[in-house]
């Protein structure tokens, strides 16, 4: 993982930025954090230290903080302040579950309005993928990733679904990376993609909704699967 030091000289470089954009810049560096395991979960988010440390308001701050409450990364309670959203094994395996039933369950609907370029643009986001772990860029796989699993449901036009979905990618994935720590292969987690790719440009639903079940319940790498009814 990169360094907690190095994610802070980043955020001071980029709130930098014109002032309509802080908001974004420090949403972007905080979701780093919290999903590469840098904040530490439960610990206390104070609105003026961040403040100090990225140059910016608070205003700009309890922005950025509210949008990350929204996605369940930290969590906002009144006259308590916000900390950083635990990560526990009983919500993986929960989201898990959901994501299995959202991704796959939607197979046929998503062959059936699938355009001819999804293969192209899902091969784009695993070149993007692999690019990234050469790089040894973690959470740049991890939101390559996301944007690989988002495209493929897309595909199914189900728009209400779509936020469900880009919740439960983003939470699983902190568990993944704070679970597995420096065990990881990032190489190896893009590969795992090319199954589906293959599956998808076979135009063969059954063998995708297969694969994309062993992708999502084992998710985990190095650890349990966590679809098994049997994780605490």
């Amino acid at each position: 993982m990169v360094s907690e030091t190095a994610h802070r000289q980043a955020a001071r470089t980029a709130v930098t930025r014109p002032s309509g954009r802080r908001s974004e810049t420090v949403y972007g560096e905080l979701q780093r954090e919290i999903v590469l395991g840098l904040a530490v979960p439960e610990s206390a988010l104070i609105e003026l230290d961040l403040a100090e440390r990225f140059d910016c308001s608070q205003g700009t701050i309890r922005e950025a903080l509210m949008r990350l409450n929204e996605e369940g990364l930290v969590t906002r309670l009144p006259r308590r302040g916000t900390s950083v959203a635990p990560c526990h094994s009983a919500d993986a395996q929960v989201l898990i579950a959901l994501r299995l039933s959202i991704e796959c369950d939607s197979i046929d609907r998503l062959m059936r309005w699938a355009g001819a370029d999804l293969y192209d643009i899902l091969h784009g986001k695993l070149n993007d993928m692999r690019n990234a772990a050469r790089d040894a860029d973690e959470y740049g796989l991890a939101a390559h990733d996301r944007a690989f699993h988002l495209a493929l449901f897309e595909a199914a036009d189900l728009p209400l679904v779509t936020p469900i979905l880009r919740r439960c990618l983003v939470h699983v994935h902190r568990f993944k990376i704070m679970k597995s720590g420096q065990l990881r292969d990032l190489e190896e987690t893009a590969e795992r993609h090319v199954p589906i790719l293959d599956a998808l440009r076979a135009r063969d639903a059954p063998r995708l909704a297969e694969v994309l079940r062993h992708h999502i319940s084992t998710i985990v790498d190095f650890g349990p699967d966590l679809t098994d009814g049997n994780t605490a």
